[in-house]
């Protein structure tokens, strides 16, 4: 297998395509560049260590390609899950002044938080 890292969307997304091609050994430059995409800093033990968890995954999937999985119908989870919904209601908090200090910054009752939006 051979992996192909693609940077898309200014480096917010990183999409790794594994190709069945010949299995080729991770190489620390790649986990470099993987950890500068992703906006990490690794020392080279991590450098080392990821390399080595990403070869076991990458032989882990070599192993799950030999399954015949023809006769298997496609399936989003292994078990059914069902949301359980229950009815909203409004409920009065006695300590909102202890909530309220919580926050990083505040203005009189309310949470205070960044801008986002230019005008």
């Amino acid at each position: 297998m051979r992996i192909s890292i693609e940077n898309l969307h200014q480096n917010k997304l990183i999409l790794i395509k594994i190709n069945s091609i010949k299995m080729t050994k991770i190489t620390k430059e790649e986990v470099k560049k993987v950890a500068q995409l992703a906006r990490l800093e690794l020392n080279e033990d991590e450098i080392n260590n990821h390399a080595e968890q990403l070869e076991k995954i990458l032989e882990y999937i070599k192993q799950l390609e030999e399954i015949d999985t023809d006769n298997v119908p496609c399936t989003t989870r292994a078990i059914e899950v069902t949301n359980i919904f229950r009815k909203d209601e409004m409920k009065n908090f006695e300590n909102t002044e202890q909530l309220l200090d919580l926050a990083p910054s505040r203005e009189d009752n309310f949470f205070k938080v960044p801008k986002i939006i230019n005008d």
